[in-house]
């Protein structure tokens, strides 16, 4: 499995920096991912639904912590890079001094 593709959207929230979507193997997607700030530092949560009892259960996620940390590598290696374009858009230009 190759992540073909990461689209990151960008939000102004405290816990909730951004949301992405994957592409695997340039034929499958997953929407939905949210980049989290969280106690112990920046993490990819995994899209969930809310069950009956209130609790969150993934809808789709990997099976093995490898797959994991891999597509959370990626993920928010272009979070990063996502941020440092908005950076870089936001700061005023000499000629716009």
């Amino acid at each position: 499995m190759r992540i073909t593709e990461v689209r990151v959207s960008l939000r102004d929230d405290a816990k909730l920096k951004a949301f992405a979507s994957i592409t695997l193997d340039d034929c499958f997607v997953i929407r939905g991912l949210k980049i989290i700030e969280g106690k112990d530092g920046t993490f990819v949560a995994m899209p969930s639904r809310r069950r009956k009892d209130g609790e969150y259960q993934d809808i789709a996620h990997p099976i093995n912590n490898d797959a994991r940390e891999e597509m959370e590598r990626v993920i928010l290696a272009e979070y990063r890079k996502e941020k440092e374009r908005a950076k870089v858009a936001e700061t005023p230009h000499m000629s716009d001094r």
